[in-house]
């Protein structure tokens, strides 16, 4: 019986209906923005949010896997584990992540480049906080919308193009970035992830950790957002006897 990667490797690109070629692109390209914008994903996941088949997406998932745009692991299974093999979990590489990114990366490294060379350090910190502080007029703005300051920051993100969402763990949350429009950018220049991440914080009024960046390799830009702190009023014995 023939994989779906048989399939594949046996179609003649040159005799392919080019109105099906066209579609299986748009679909594939639906495929990898599913797995951006919600991040690492069975096929079985993604076949649901997209109204496909399974086999349809396994399809689609062979192809980008031979162009290098995605990645794949088993799926973690906590507790009990059923029989069979863990299904298998889809994520984007650097090159899948890179078909979404701007044609502009080049020409601001190379500004920032001269920025630095002519005016110095201080410029460039001085331009990374100027566009985090973009993040932070976002918020500002639908900072009303929500109860939770986090998830107005969740909502800034990704309108500005960060794919954003947030996964709850025992000692807070973490904030999860599925795409960085300046990735390539911050891999040059780090001081837009620290200004970003002292931007996340001043608009929390907390302290964060950033403990993961796409810019740096990562699948994932992640934050970690500690829980607040009960804060208890101790007594004092003349209040007391009071």
């Amino acid at each position: 019986m023939k994989s779906f990667a048989d399939e594949d490797l046996e179609r003649d690109p040159e005799t392919a209906d080019p109105v099906q070629s066209e579609s299986d692109a748009s679909t594939r390209s639906r495929v990898s923005r599913e797995i951006l914008q919600h991040g690492p994903s069975t096929a079985n996941e993604l076949a649901r949010r997209l109204g496909l088949t399974p086999a349809a997406v396994r399809r689609h998932l062979t192809v980008l896997l031979s162009l290098g745009h995605l990645t794949s692991r088993e799926q973690r299974v906590y507790g009990h584990r059923g029989r069979g093999r863990p299904a298998k979990v889809f994520a984007l590489t650097d090159a899948g992540r890179g078909v979404f990114y701007q044609a502009y990366d080049d020409l601001a490294i190379d500004a920032l480049g001269y920025l630095r060379e002519v005016a110095g350090e201080d410029s460039v910190r001085n331009f990374a906080e100027r566009f985090a502080a973009g993040i932070g007029d976002r918020f500002d703005a639908v900072r009303g919308e929500y109860q939770v300051p986090v998830q107005a920051l969740v909502e800034a993100l990704t309108v500005e193009g960060f794919v954003a969402s947030l996964q709850p763990i025992a000692s807070g949350v973490q904030l999860c970035q599925y795409h960085c429009p300046v990735a390539h950018v911050a891999a040059e220049f780090p001081e837009l992830c620290e200004a970003e991440t002292r931007e996340f914080s001043r608009l929390l009024d907390s302290h964060v950790q950033r403990l993961a960046t796409i810019a740096h390799g990562d699948g994932v830009c992640t934050t970690h957002i500690p829980r607040p702190v009960e804060r208890t009023v101790q007594l004092t014995d003349e209040r007391k006897a009071v």
